[in-house]
């Protein structure tokens, strides 16, 4: 056991305090009021020049050492979900309908422990950004942030981040070079027919049989249009329509999930659904309107900060407790578009898996699911000795 994960591991219930009291006060997606008041004020008691308001609720700690060039960013996300917590915990969530179901409590609760470890008892030579980024849940605080001058304001040369995943061995690090999580769109189609009597559809324009087809056709894409080794998705998640069984409906509209792990991949997607339902609107005699919401980017991590970060992990939890080059993830997350301005990488740690009797198997965005507090001081001591590695 590494001398910063002993030290950590005593103070662990001081830490798992923190991530309650965090978990019992959730706050979804610009809305992190209280959990950036806590984290400023603790960065500010041990040191750290804090800036506040970046991307709203974002919080940047920076600390500097010695004369180092290198400059370094971890970040952590805040912000809970619109979920009813159902786990029955002694702190489970306050606020009825919110509920921190993806594990950012604990990722706050891992860097604010690094943060007080590397203020008080380590040495580094260099500047440290400690990065707590609000809204990461589909509404692009990253983006917000680095609209706001992140990056110009707080240089990085490679940026970190870490996130909890249930189903693998609590405390596991699991990394990969490449593409890592998959690009996330999200698409609304608009159709417009012309409505009519149920009985007397030949004087209609039908935007249901239209949207119909669109739903089918749109299938043919993954299946016949992308590369058998690629990975693709496009999910139809809702068909909105209609309010009577004898009224042919004005309108349609369709609402889309596309994912992809390839950037060309995805341009592809974005140009064949298009297309298709062009194509198929002027068949049936309506209009359609593709519509593309703000989504995130394939996320990419580079090999050399990757390697980097394996080298770490090793150190710290042996080559037994490492997944050199985990699988890829269809989820997103908008850390992707921080990796796609620096150079880094970002990397998971099992939660807990039912096999070895881990209650944290339990998948994020589930109103049962709740973080393992034992990863609190292996996550934090993973970013003490990333930050000793690199800051030299």
């Amino acid at each position: 056991m590494t001398a910063a994960l002993a030290a950590l591991q005593a103070r662990a219930a001081h830490y798992t305090a923190l991530r309650r009291d965090i978990h019992q006060h959730p706050e979804i997606g610009f809305q992190e009021f209280r959990t950036s008041d806590l984290v400023a004020e603790r960065l500010e008691r041990w040191g750290y020049a804090v800036t506040r308001g970046l991307g709203g609720t974002g919080v940047v700690g920076q600390l500097q050492r010695g004369t180092g060039a290198r400059r370094l960013g971890l970040r952590a996300d805040m912000d809970a979900l619109p979920i009813h917590e159902t786990t029955g915990l002694p702190y489970a969530s306050s606020h009825a309908g919110l509920m921190h179901a993806c594990g950012h409590d604990g990722h706050t609760a891992m860097l604010l422990a690094a943060a007080e470890h590397l203020a008080t008892s380590d040495t580094f030579d260099g500047t440290l950004n400690l990065i707590f980024q609000p809204a990461e849940e589909s509404l692009g605080g990253a983006r917000k942030m680095m609209e706001d001058g992140l990056f110009e304001r707080f240089p990085c040369d490679a940026i970190f981040a870490m996130h909890n995943m249930p189903g693998f061995r609590q405390g596991q690090l699991l990394l990969r070079e490449g593409a890592t999580m998959a690009s996330s769109e999200n698409i609304l189609v608009h159709i417009e027919g012309q409505g009519g009597h149920g009985a007397m559809p030949h004087l209609s324009a039908d935007p249901v049989v239209a949207g119909a087809a669109i739903v089918m056709g749109l299938q043919t894409i993954v299946s016949r249009n992308v590369a058998p080794l690629h990975m693709a998705v496009i999910t139809v998640g809702a068909f909105q329509s209609g309010v009577a069984n004898n009224v042919i409906p004005q309108s349609a509209t369709l609402k889309l999930s596309v994912r992809a792990l390839d950037r060309g991949v995805r341009e592809l997607l974005r140009r064949r659904i298009v297309e298709l339902v062009q194509a198929q609107a002027t068949s049936f005699g309506v209009q359609a309107q593709v519509e593309f919401l703000p989504g995130y980017p394939v996320l990419v991590n580079t090999p050399a900060e990757t390697e980097i970060a394996r080298d770490v992990a090793v150190a710290l939890v042996g080559e037994d407790n490492v997944v050199r080059q985990t699988e890829p993830l269809t989820g997103s997350e908008d850390f992707a578009y921080m990796l796609e301005a620096v150079p880094g990488s970002y990397l998971f740690i099992g939660n807990g898996d039912a096999a070895n009797g881990g209650h944290g198997a339990c998948m994020v965005h589930n109103p049962n699911y709740d973080f393992e507090d034992r990863n609190i001081p292996i996550g934090a001591a993973f970013w003490v000795r990333l930050a000793q590695r690199y800051l030299v």
